[in-house]
């Protein structure tokens, strides 16, 4: 009866290793589990194929070896009773061994995915996405506890080293998509309410900050790329989650018998509704008419002439706003405004990899991405009828094909080569009325985009990591890229130099020219003649430099420091004044022409301590030290917007095993933040008065900031495992410090001031989860 009954509670890890450069199964390979008594570990066979079996329930390093390879090191891999768990390991071979240098396995969350990278770049897990507090099952709000790293709390753009967050580039399995945000591009450009990657879907995936390899082009301050993971092709699995904002459902599973073919899903449906009923002080007025859903999966399909996956997202958003029918309710200008906003993303593909050689696969893509924003804004006049203020109509879809070859010429030098071709396809129109003075309305909408066509975006790049000696590596690359819409062209450079020059202490300088084009409605304004006074647009430019130095303290604990500068230029400006393209938040209706004489300075450096999970307890503190400098159209220097100088980050978290076998975990977690106050320009009283609207002294802009800012969030979750059963019960509260953060300004009618605009935006979200 006992070995029974610790039969049904103990797990399986399997999965595969092999070679990461070319993709071949390793076969003998060790795969074992660190400090276990017994010890427990198996050895793959000819398709580089292993399991091992009767594991207790518990969190595990696992590490697998292979002869003339750098062993590697899986950290803080849970099992639990309901959900097994595999692995796709990849080790990288040595060209020989390190004379006189002792060689340890390397951890896998100290490096990223892309063997390209060798600097400003981190592997995201699946794990911590789930765990780390402040997260919210979001990966970007997760990011942002990254050091270089800032965002705020209604909109979780991604701030990377003082760069605007739509110079960030997502992908979803090797495809450039759109931003994938919930209210994408209302609050913030790039940014949005919650990602609509599950964390239940997400894969290991890789986040960059500066200076990355060839084959990310059109990314400017960073990359986001992102990996969903394959279903279990074994048994099926199902998860319900029922929460204070709303639902959560995902299923996998093997399709077919006796294959290795799988499928995974996962859907969500929210409304603030609810919490807004309950809780309505800690929500913004009016979030009760905020509602999403989203739906992602993949299939998978393994078979002789290669693997074949299917894959997609989809998210569909509405929120909006009531006008105040009685005129003395009405303070601020959008107390009399009526909104309405509907928003859709989308992205399917097939990708197909098959091994060409025993040392080169070939992967290639077909997708298809659509975005589409309608936002209809009115406004109640004098009597109380609603006149049109402005009308948004901006619908994305793109058309990808993607292929790369990935060749292994020896184990001194790996090279990877693509292409990559998307055809864009617009229809834009962005109208607006002349803002209100003096009491008057009714002014008709004026039409400064309407647009429909097709254009193209055309990438090649190739990339090389060449190890000249055992302890120096050398990547160089040659990314270019062409507009069709204007013929603008890019050719970037790409080099890293990486020196291990110790077992566990390694250097490493990275170049990069990086470039981006701007949100293609900007390319179709037309000036008061018809022209198109922005065709000719190119594409916005940088140059990255990053020195790094990374210490492995030991298997638990890292250390990282980054200094690094980056020069943009190239930037869209309007002549003669502050404006600069790379302090854009949410600014649809420019109508002056723009030019490429902008220029913008970041440099910094960013820390990073890690205390990986042992012995129940994890812990990261990473600080960054910044300036972030712009010279608009008029040529003069000044803090941009996102000039904070300094942000502070503790993540710490305590695991503990309950129960009379062990069974149960109780996980709680903090993150705590303090950084630089929001930039600001000062306000134009006499002026705002006249035009009963705020107006800002632009020769002065962003040359004041807010008070430093202290954030923190919290995670408490408890996971009872059953016998096929598993049931979590979590507490996530997002800003629990009660931060108010600053939202703009808004003109005051009753006391003819300016007011800046704060929310208290606390989001406790309780829920329950069910595995099974």
């Amino acid at each position: 009866m006992l070995l029974s009954f610790g039969a049904l509670h103990a797990q399986t890890i399997r999965g595969t290793v092999t070679d990461k450069a070319s993709g071949r199964p390793l076969e003998y390979a060790t795969v074992s589990i660190r400090a276990t008594n017994p010890p427990l570990g198996a050895t793959t066979d000819s398709l580089g194929r292993f399991s091992i079996s009767n594991i207790p329930v518990g969190r595990y390093d696992i590490q697998a070896s292979f002869v003339g390879y750098e062993s590697v090191i899986i950290k803080e891999v849970l099992l639990s009773v309901a959900k097994e768990t595999a692995l796709e390991v990849q080790l990288q071979e040595r060209s020989q061994e390190l004379g006189g240098v002792e060689v340890r396995p390397q951890v896998d969350k100290a490096r990223p995915l892309n063997s390209m990278a060798l600097s400003s770049a981190r592997m995201f897990s699946v794990e911590e996405a789930s765990r780390y507090a402040g997260g919210f099952d979001d990966p970007a709000r997760l990011a942002t506890a990254f050091a270089g790293v800032t965002s705020g709390l209604q909109s979780n753009g991604i701030v990377v080293r003082g760069n605007a967050p739509r110079f960030l580039q997502w992908r979803l399995e090797d495809v450039e998509i759109p931003n994938p945000n919930h209210f994408a591009e209302t609050a913030s450009f790039g940014g949005g309410g919650v990602t609509a990657v599950s964390s239940l879907l997400l894969g290991n995936s890789d986040f960059f900050t500066g200076a990355f390899p060839a084959e990310y082009s059109n990314a400017l301050s960073g990359v986001f790329d992102i990996n969903l993971r394959n279903g279990n092709n074994r048994k099926r699995e199902s998860a319900f989650q029922l929460g204070a904002i709303g639902i959560d459902f995902a299923s996998e599973g093997p399709i077919g018998k006796g294959g290795e073919a799988s499928y995974i899903f996962n859907y969500r449906y929210s409304t603030l509704a609810f919490m807004s009923a309950i809780a309505p002080k800690v929500l913004p007025e009016q979030a009760s008419l905020i509602k999403y859903q989203d739906l992602s999966f993949k299939m998978n399909f393994p078979t002789r002439i290669g693997t074949f996956s299917l894959w997609g997202i989809w998210l569909d958003d509405y929120s909006g706003q009531k006008a105040k029918l009685d005129s003395a309710q009405w303070t601020y200008m959008n107390d009399k405004e009526q909104t309405s906003v509907d928003q859709f993303m989308g992205a399917f593909g097939i990708s197909h990899r098959i091994r060409t050689s025993s040392r080169s696969f070939l992967k290639t893509s077909l997708a298809t991405t659509i975005s589409g924003l309608d936002f209809a804004a009115d406004r109640l006049n004098p009597h109380l009828s609603l006149e049109p203020q402005s009308h948004i109509v901006n619908t994305n879809q793109n058309f990808v094909f993607a292929s790369s070859l990935n060749t292994k010429f020896s184990a001194r030098h790996t090279n990877k080569t693509g292409i990559r071709l998307t055809g864009l396809s617009y229809n834009l129109r962005l109208q607006n009325s002349v803002p209100e003075q003096s009491g008057a309305a009714g002014e008709a909408l004026t039409t400064i985009v309407d647009e429909s066509g097709f254009s193209a975006l055309l990438s090649a790049y190739s990339q090389s990591a060449l190890e000249l000696t055992s302890a120096l590596t050398l990547n160089l690359g040659l990314s270019a890229q062409l507009f069709s819409l204007n013929s603008r062209y890019a050719i970037e450079p790409r080099a890293g130099l990486r020196w291990r020059f110790a077992a566990d202490h390694s250097a490493g300088l990275s170049y990069g020219l990086h470039s981006r084009l701007e949100m293609l409605h900007y390319y179709f304004i037309r000036s008061a003649a018809g022209e198109l006074q922005n065709r000719k647009l190119d594409f916005t430019r940088a140059h990255h430099l990053v020195l790094s130095y990374d210490w492995n303290i030991s298997p638990d604990y890292h250390l990282r420091i980054e200094p690094y500068v980056q020069h943009l230029y190239s930037v869209p400006v309007i002549a003669g004044t502050s404006f600069s393209s790379i302090n854009l938040q949410n600014e649809w209706f420019i109508t002056q022409p723009l030019e490429n004489s902008g220029r913008g300075r970041n440099l910094g450096i960013d820390f990073t301590f890690e205390k990986y999970m042992s012995r129940g307890y994890y812990a990261m503190l990473t600080a960054s030290l910044f300036d972030s400098r712009y010279s608009g159209g008029d040529g003069i220097w000044r803090n941009t917007r996102y000039n904070r100088n300094y942000v502070l980050n503790l993540l710490a978290g305590r695991e503990w095993l309950l129960g009379k076998r062990r069974r149960n975990i109780l996980n709680a977690g903090i993150r705590l933040t303090y950084e630089g106050g929001d930039r600001h320009t000062p306000i134009n009283l006499p002026a705002s008065q006249a035009a009963t609207e705020p107006v800002y002294l632009e020769s002065q802009a962003f040359s004041q900031s807010y008070a430093p800012i202290f954030l923190s969030h919290i995670s408490i979750s408890y996971k009872i495992n059953r016998t096929k059963l598993a049931h979590e019960i979590a507490l996530k509260i997002l800003n629990a410090s009660m931060y108010k953060e600053y939202q703009g300004d808004q003109y005051n009618f009753r006391t003819q001031q300016v007011d800046a605009m704060r929310d208290p935006v606390i989001v406790p979200n309780i829920s329950y989860k069910i595995e099974f």
